[in-house]
C-alpha cells in the first residue's frame, strides 16, 4: 500500500506549498478541505495542519473532522493548525500585542526530533495575528522567538508537534530540513514516491481498471494532455484514440505544428478543425465566463461528434493536474473556485463515459518531470501553459475574426522573440492581450487610433502564485517596434507589471 501523508487545508495561501515541499521529499500526499471526513487508515503515516485566515477564537473557527486526541499517526500543526491544537489541549489563545508579519528568529531551540540539525538564530516567516499564551499541560516548548515564546512545541504525551511560523516557504531558512525531520524521522516515510515509481504504479493502473476496452482523450497541444496521452499510449497503445480540436483560437499554425508532432510521436491522433463554428458563435460575446461555456460547450459538441466515429469507446482521458482539482473545490474557507476550469466537468457526464484522469494528484512541474521520464520531448514539454478558451479570454470585449488574427500575429511576435534571444524557458507563461481600447498615434505625417496590445509575461512553479518577469528593456523595445511596425492595427504595445495575487495570470 503507496504510504501517504495528509494535509488538512483551513484555508491558507500556502497549503500548495506545504504539499510541494513534502513531495520534494520523495513523499506522496493530499490536501483535503479541513472539513472532510478523511479516513486515517493503514497508509497514512502522519497529518499536518495548515494555517488560515481565520482565529481560533472566532465562534465559528474551522474544526477540522479529526479525533487529535486519539490520533494514532504523528501529527504537525502550522500557525492555525499549532493554535487550534494549544486550545485542544487546553492552552489558551489570545491576540498578539503585536501581530507578527514577516522574518523572525528563532533565538532559543531546544533538541528534538522535529528540530534536530536547527540552530539558535534559525531564520523563520511569521504571518499570525494570535498567540498562544497559555500551553496545555504536558507541553515541551521547542523553540521560542524574542517576542513569541510559543514559536514550536511538543505534546510529549504524544507525536504531535506544533509551530508558530511556516516551514514551507523559502523565508523559513531551515524549514526544508524541519519538515523533513517531521515527514522522514517522526512519520517513518521511506521516500520512495519518485518519477520513476509514479510512472510504474501508474502504467499498472492504467492497465488493470482499462484491460482490452478503448480510451478517447482530447488533446489541447500543452503540457498535462500530452503527458497524460503519452503515458496511456505506453499502458495501452493503440487502444487509445486521440482528438486534437482547433477551436480557431489556438497561437498562430499551431493547428498544423502540434498535430505532426503527436503524429511523430506515434500517437493514434485524429485533427479536427471547428474554427468557423467556434469564431461564428463567439461572435460580439463579451462577458468572459460566457465566452468560457460557450467554448467548453462546443468543444463537448465537437469532440462528442469525433469520439463516436470510433466504436465501444469506454473510457474518456483528461489531462487534469492537481491544482485543477484544488481550485473546483469550494468549500468554506480553502480553495474558493476563481474560475471555470476548462478540463474539469461536462464530458463524462455526456458521454457517459468512465473517467482516466493519470495526472489528477500532480502539480504542473511534477508533470514535466514524470513527462521527461516517460520520453516526452522537450519541445513539448516546456511548451509554455495556455488556457483552455484559448486567445478567447486575451481577447478583452467582444471577439472578431480580426482581433483573433491580430493577436495570433502579435503573439508570435512575442513569444518567437523570447525563444531567439534565450529569455523562453526563464518564463513559465507568456503571452499577449488585445486591449479594448483605441489610442491616438502618429505614423509618418498621420494621426492614426488603432488598438493596443499588452504583452505578459510570469514566473511560477504551478500557477497557483505569480511573478511577472522583469524583461529588459531593450527586449521589449524591439517586439514592441515589431508588432506596430508589421501588424496593421496596432499602434501601442504596453507590459503589465502585476503579480498573482492580487491579479491572476490570465485577465479573464
Amino acid at each position: 500500500m503507496e504510504e501517504k501523508l495528509i494535509i488538512l487545508d483551513f484555508g491558507s495561501q500556502y497549503t500548495q506549498l506545504i504539499a510541494r515541499r513534502v513531495r520534494e521529499l520523495n513523499v506522496y500526499c493530499e490536501i483535503h478541505p479541513y472539513n472532510a471526513d478523511v479516513a486515517i487508515d493503514d497508509s497514512v503515516i502522519g497529518v499536518i495542519l495548515s494555517g488560515s485566515p481565520c482565529s481560533v477564537r472566532d465562534a465559528d473557527h474551522p474544526e477540522p473532522q479529526l479525533d487529535a486526541l486519539n490520533l494514532t499517526v504523528p501529527v504537525l500543526g502550522i500557525c492555525y493548525g499549532a493554535q487550534w491544537l494549544a486550545t485542544m489541549f487546553g492552552g489558551q489563545v489570545e491576540a498578539s500585542k503585536h501581530r507578527e508579519y514577516g522574518r523572525a528568529n528563532l533565538v532559543t531551540i531546544n533538541e528534538s526530533p522535529l528540530t534536530a540539525g536547527i540552530a539558535a538564530g534559525s531564520q523563520v516567516w511569521m504571518s499570525h495575528g494570535d498567540t498562544i499564551t497559555q500551553k496545555p499541560e504536558g507541553v515541551e516548548i521547542l523553540a521560542s522567538t524574542d517576542s513569541v515564546e510559543v514559536a514550536a512545541y511538543r505534546i510529549t504525551a504524544k507525536d504531535i508537534y506544533a509551530i508558530q511560523f511556516h516551514p514551507e516557504v523559502t523565508h523559513s531558512t531551515d524549514g526544508k530540513a524541519l519538515l523533513s525531520n517531521f515527514v522522514r524521522n517522526i512519520c517513518g516515510a521511506h521516500s520512495t514516491w519518485t518519477p520513476a515509481h509514479f510512472i510504474e504504479t501508474t502504467l499498472e493502473e492504467i492497465r488493470e481498471k482499462v484491460g482490452e476496452e478503448r480510451v478517447i482523450l482530447g488533446l489541447s497541444g500543452g503540457v498535462d494532455s500530452s503527458v497524460a496521452a503519452m503515458l496511456i499510449h505506453k499502458a495501452i497503445g493503440k487502444q487509445l484514440y486521440c482528438i486534437f480540436v482547433n477551436n480557431g483560437l489556438l497561437r498562430k499554425d499551431e493547428y498544423d505544428s502540434v498535430l505532426e508532432s503527436y503524429q511523430s510521436l506515434g500517437l493514434n491522433v485524429r485533427g479536427v478543425d471547428a474554427t468557423d463554428l467556434f469564431l461564428d458563435e463567439l461572435e460580439g460575446v463579451t462577458d468572459p465566463e460566457t465566452k468560457r461555456k460557450i467554448i467548453g460547450r462546443l468543444f463537448i459538441d465537437v469532440f462528442d461528434k469525433a469520439a463516436h466515429e470510433v466504436e465501444d469507446v469506454k473510457w474518456l482521458a483528461q489531462g487534469t493536474i492537481y491544482p485543477d482539482v484544488i481550485e473546483s473545490v469550494s468549500v468554506n474557507g480553502p480553495s474558493a473556485t476563481i474560475k471555470s476550469h476548462h478540463n474539469v466537468g461536462g464530458l463524462p457526464e455526456k458521454m457517459n463515459l468512465r473517467l482516466l484522469e493519470p495526472l489528477n494528484t500532480l502539480f504542473k512541474d511534477e508533470v514535466r518531470t514524470i513527462g521527461k521520464e516517460a520520453g516526452v520531448p522537450d519541445a513539448i514539454l516546456q511548451r509554455h501553459p495556455f488556457p483552455g478558451p484559448g486567445l478567447a479570454i486575451r481577447i478583452i470585449g467582444d471577439i472578431t475574426r480580426d482581433k483573433v488574427r491580430i493577436l495570433q500575429e502579435a503573439d508570435a511576435i512575442f513569444i518567437n522573440g523570447l525563444k531567439t534571444s534565450g529569455f523562453y524557458d526563464d518564463v513559465w507563461q507568456a503571452g499577449a492581450i488585445f486591449l479594448p481600447v483605441q489610442s491616438v498615434g502618429v505614423m509618418g505625417d498621420e494621426r492614426t487610433y488603432e488598438n493596443v496590445i499588452c504583452l505578459r509575461a510570469v514566473t511560477s512553479l504551478d500557477g497557483m502564485t505569480a511573478d511577472w518577469v522583469d524583461l529588459p528593456h531593450h527586449f521589449l523595445a524591439d517586439v514592441s517596434n515589431k508588432i506596430i511596425n508589421t501588424i496593421k492595427g496596432i499602434n501601442r504595445v504596453v507590459y503589465d507589471i502585476s503579480s498573482k495575487p492580487p491579479a491572476t495570470i490570465e485577465w479573464e
